[in-house]
């Protein structure tokens, strides 16, 4: 039995060696091919890796310039557009709306007014009143760096505006020395020269506008608040250079050239309030090229300032009109865009520092102002603003610059900042109190340049060409004396 039982145990012997074997066999396959299998995953991972340093930093560099010419065309396109608005506000806007308050015989005339200045000012501004205005200079004025725009073309300045090529901002700051002398024709409606008109507007411009301008916004300006000047003063849109500078400059002409023939006694309404009315609401949409627009770009801030734009000049309409209609019993429609008007020059130097509402309650106040102005003060006072451009802009500019003082906000526009470049309080209500001097200073110099200034351009204008047309054109209308030709044919 022991000799047939050990041939079983041989062949049991060799069965298990085989599967040994064939283990081992298939165990070293395994491992031979997980070898190949890392080692082609660590030379696909070579493959895919970075590229060399210089090469992804060009990379970047070439994605930042795109992101960067992708964010300036966007801000030079809005630009362009508010340059568009704010011619806007002058020619339809401001012709159709003092042309509609006036006489029909002197419609042309004070349509003409707004279309000359259009025209007269873009030359001066091109020759001379950009560089005054915001080439390096003085504390109080610019140098003439760009004269005849020398040096302005499609590279930016970074003093002003880094996204947008210097031209545009030239382009867009004319708009506004464009519409600021045109808001002072409304005080002497129906009476004045056109000659002379243009020989005052071409001297207004260059020592009263240009300076102011230059104080308030350009670089080193003894009002800037962002260049270290002596009274930081808050104005985004134009609060002073040009509501309060117009405005007062108008009281003056006003004062100067006397009444209309017939004022008071004589009843002198508006000859089409729909031509003021269109010219009102075309004013209130060019507003917001006007305050947004200055901000210089399409960012979040000219959000903040279209806002408050349309809040301020909704709440002026209510404020104006409420007013109106407690008063006379009747809300009007000439009241409406009046105070729609007063709105939005209160506005104007709030517009990129304060809330919506904020706006709500500067725009109100502004309506109701504008109310007392032109319907007690000057009756009280008897002094001849033609179409109110003193009480509206003169006197709602004033209020607005104040009233910026107090609501402006380091939540909206930090514009003050310490060494670590932390937001500083801005407005009073925000914790700084001092910034009402500021204020104060900027609307008392504003004042003064004005008066002055305005009242020497007028005599000195009087002495060359004469201010006042004769009694006999000034009855006949300045559509016939000053240009030969009438607003309406009615007999055709």
């Amino acid at each position: 039995m022991r000799e047939q039982t050990k041939p079983v145990k041989t062949r049991k012997t060799n069965k298990l060696r085989i599967w040994l074997c064939l283990f081992a066999v298939f165990f070293g396959w395994v491992l031979l091919a997980g070898g190949h299998s890392i080692a082609y995953a660590a030379n696909s991972r070579s493959a895919a890796a970075p590229l060399p340093s210089p090469q992804l930093s060009q990379q970047v560099a070439n994605l930042e310039r795109q992101v960067s010419s992708a964010r300036d065309s966007g801000d030079n396109a809005w630009m362009l557009v508010s340059c568009a608005l704010v011619l806007m506000m002058t020619g339809p806007g401001l012709a159709l709306f003092y042309g509609g308050l006036v006489r029909k015989k002197n419609v042309l005339g004070t349509m003409m007014q707004s279309l000359a200045l259009m025209a007269i000012v873009t030359v001066f501004w091109a020759i001379l009143g950009y560089s005054l205005a915001f080439s390096p200079g003085t504390s109080f004025i610019g140098g003439f760096r760009y004269l005849f725009l020398h040096g302005v073309g499609s590279a930016p300045n970074p003093a002003y505006a880094p996204t947008i090529p210097q031209q545009t901002f030239m382009l867009f700051q004319l708009m506004f020395a464009i519409i600021t002398p045109a808001l002072i024709t409304g005080a002497f409606a129906e009476r004045m020269k056109f000659s002379a008109m243009l020989l005052f507007m071409i001297l207004w411009t260059i020592v009263v506008y240009d300076p102011l301008a230059h104080m308030v916004w350009g670089q080193g300006g003894f009002l800037n608040a962002t260049s270290g000047g002596m009274f930081p003063t808050l104005d985004f849109a134009g609060g002073t250079v040009v509501h309060i500078s117009s405005g007062v400059s108008a009281l003056v002409c006003a004062l100067y050239l006397g009444k209309r023939l017939g004022y008071p006694g004589e009843s002198s309404p508006p000859h089409s309030v729909v031509l003021s009315f269109i010219g009102a609401c075309l004013l209130w949409v060019g507003w917001f090229g006007f305050n947004a627009g200055s901000a210089l770009t399409a960012g979040s801030l000219a959000t903040s300032a279209f806002a408050a734009t349309q809040f301020g000049a909704a709440a002026g309409v209510l404020g104006w009109m409420g007013a109106e209609w407690l008063r006379s019993g009747k809300p009007s429609a000439l009241g409406g865009i009046s105070g729609a008007v007063a709105g939005l020059v209160a506005i104007t130097p709030a517009s990129g520092f304060v809330g919506p509402m904020s706006a709500l309650v500067i725009g109100a106040l502004a309506g109701l102002t504008g109310y007392l102005m032109v319907t007690v003060v000057k009756a009280k006072f008897g002094y001849d603003d033609s179409l109110d451009a003193f009480g509206i802009h003169g006197v709602c500019g004033t209020a607005g610059a104040l009233l910026t003082g107090v609501f402006a906000t380091r939540a909206v526009n930090p514009i003050f900042t310490d060494g670590r470049g932390h937001a500083l309080a801005v407005g009073l209500l925000d914790g700084n109190a001092h910034q009402m001097l500021n204020q104060l200073a900027a609307v008392g110099i504003s004042w003064t340049l004005a008066i002055v200034g305005s009242l020497v351009i007028l005599k000195f204008v009087d002495a060359v060409v004469g201010l006042r047309v004769s009694a006999d054109a000034e009855v006949q209308g300045l559509d016939l004396s000053q240009h030969g030709e009438e607003g309406y044919n009615l007999e055709t």
